[in-house]
């Protein structure tokens, strides 16, 4: 496998310019340096004499205190102490920066065998636009490089320069690294950015003696190479005054949708036409922070906290007693079959396993739906499930009973805050956490005996809180009661066995956006989960019988 590596540069006076590294404290004791680009945000903050520095707007829900040298989770409050260390300081590089290169760095630099083109829809309509510029002949465009901007003088902390030495121009620190630096990006796109000139043209790249250098045709270019290109003819057409066609990033969760919309500009930049595409969204998972004093309890709603210790067994009903109470014996059975072992309902069951104390040939009709069994398969299948005295109909879903699941101990929090969510601006939030600790399987569960995991624990969800919202939370609070929030299995994201996953009813865990399909706006949510929760057999009656 052949990855990509880089080296990045930094400005002299930035972080790693001075040698600072600014490292936390985990749950073992030691140190841990933050990565480059927080590293640089929080020094920046610290030279300007900041009291605290908030990293949400890098991506982090963290905020460090300098005062107490701490970083506060802005969730769990939960603190670390971070500290700041002086390192050797980056080697400074003179001289105009290099422009970044594909592997191999060109088409003759190394004798490699030949590597199959990819057939997937993209590299093809990339090697189309190719072939299309390559045809035009020698007067097509071609590259040359931009010099670098001069760096600003080098503080005074800088152990690579003599006390008093100025930097000079085009000198930088630099460091290998396989992250990308976002605090940094735009010098570095203001150095590789190629700019437009003819083939005919006599200018020599910054760095060569002459102006007979060779430069690569745009047929030799490579993905990234075009994608530059194409952002190099949009800012010249631009810059002619030629009006821009805007591209904006399609709707949807689809992986898809940006890669369209970056071909679309490639391939409206070779047809000439300038292209500007618009940023994708950003995830908003959480809301701003929340202090305990603005926290308020749920109108209706008695405590702020509820929890769940394991399964409470129900004894002295055996499984024919439990079917009896739901069932209607019948003595000439259709001519159909039974939908659980799939023979006919006139011969004795097809069930093999372990035989009930019942004739195998007995049949039964379901009191509410009116759907016809074998007692015999219905007996096996209460004894596979989770023998809590009630029953679903196979096929048609009808719940006999109070349905419960086989949801692990945990706790449930809810409360309002006093921030609104997207599409719900007359309204504040209910927020739901959900902690579930790793434990051991019980006897309902699929591997009794075996531990489980319990990942991304935790647990935020939202809800507005209006009329429905708070009619959906009561709701929520008898599944978490009758355990049917969550289940033990095979997560469908991960592949993990013996995790605990989500159990059919959807929950909202992004506050600001919906990026991912779970979060908001979504004018059917409320609408959907209370449909969910029916087919769990939760409704608004479930409440009156919560409360006998």
């Amino acid at each position: 496998t052949i990855r990509p590596v880089r080296r990045s540069y930094y400005d002299p006076s930035s972080a790693p310019g001075k040698g600072v590294v600014w490292e936390w404290e985990n749950d073992s004791g030691s140190w841990t340096p933050y990565d480059m680009d927080v590293g640089i945000t929080i020094q920046r903050a610290y030279e300007k004499q900041h009291p605290w520095v908030d990293l949400s707007a890098i991506g982090f829900c963290y905020v460090i205190d300098f005062a107490t040298m701490g970083q506060i989770n802005r969730q769990t409050q939960r603190k670390r102490r971070v500290r700041r260390r002086l390192d050797m300081v980056y080697p400074l590089v003179s001289g105009t920066l290099p422009k970044s290169q594909s592997w191999p760095a060109s088409p003759g630099a190394a004798a490699a065998p030949p590597v199959p083109a990819c057939a997937c829809p993209q590299c093809l309509l990339v090697m189309s636009v190719k072939a299309t510029v390559s045809a035009a002949g020698p007067g097509t465009a071609t590259l040359q490089p931009r010099k670098a901007p001069p760096a600003p003088p080098a503080a005074p902390k800088a152990s690579a320069l003599a006390p008093g030495a100025k930097v000079p121009n085009g000198m930088a620190p630099v460091r290998g690294s396989l992250k990308p630096l976002a605090a940094q990006g735009g010098r570095r796109q203001a150095a590789s950015t190629p700019a437009l000139s003819s083939a005919s043209s006599t200018t020599s790249p910054p760095g060569t003696g002459s102006g007979k250098a060779s430069r690569p045709g745009v047929g030799t270019l490579n993905r990234s190479h075009l994608q530059r290109l194409a952002i190099a003819q949009s800012r010249v057409l631009i810059a002619t005054g030629v009006p821009t066609v805007p591209v904006k990033n399609l709707t949807g969760s689809s992986p898809v949708n940006p890669a369209l919309a970056g071909i679309t500009g490639i391939l409206m930049s070779a047809a000439g036409l300038p292209v500007c595409l618009t940023r994708p969204p950003k995830l908003v998972l959480h809301p701003p922070p929340v202090s305990k004093s603005e926290i308020q309890s749920i109108p209706g709603i008695s405590h702020t906290c509820r929890k769940t210790t394991k399964k409470q067994a129900k004894k002295g009903k055996t499984p024919e007693e439990v079917l009896k109470k739901y069932l209607q014996k019948v003595r000439h059975p259709p001519d159909e079959d039974c939908t659980i072992c799939m023979e006919r309902l006139s011969a004795p069951s097809g069930y093999k396993g372990p035989q009930p104390a019942l004739k195998p040939d007995l049949v039964g009709k379901l009191v509410k739906c009116g759907h016809v069994f074998h007692l015999h398969c219905l007996v096996a299948m209460y004894n596979n499930g989770n023998k809590d005295g009630s029953l679903q109909c196979p096929t048609c879903k009808t719940i006999y009973g109070v349905k419960t699941g086989t949801q692990p101990p945990g706790k449930m929090e809810y409360h309002i805050i006093p921030h609104t969510l997207p599409g719900h601006s007359d309204c504040k939030t209910i927020r739901i956490i959900y902690n579930i600790p790793p434990g051991v399987q019980g006897p309902e569960h699929p591997n009794p005996g075996k531990s489980f995991t319990a990942r991304g624990f935790p647990r935020h969800c939202y809800l507005p809180d209006s009329e429905k919202g708070r009619k959906v939370l009561k709701l929520l609070l008898v599944a978490w009661d009758r355990r049917l929030i969550f289940a033990i299995g095979t997560s469908s994201t991960t592949g993990e066995s013996d995790t605990v996953i989500w159990n059919e009813i959807h929950h909202k865990t992004e506050f600001g956006s919906n990026l991912t399909g779970h979060g908001y706006p979504d004018i059917n949510y409320l609408d959907n989960v209370l449909a969910e929760l029916a087919a769990q057999g939760i409704t608004e009656e479930s409440l009156a019988q919560e409360k006998d």
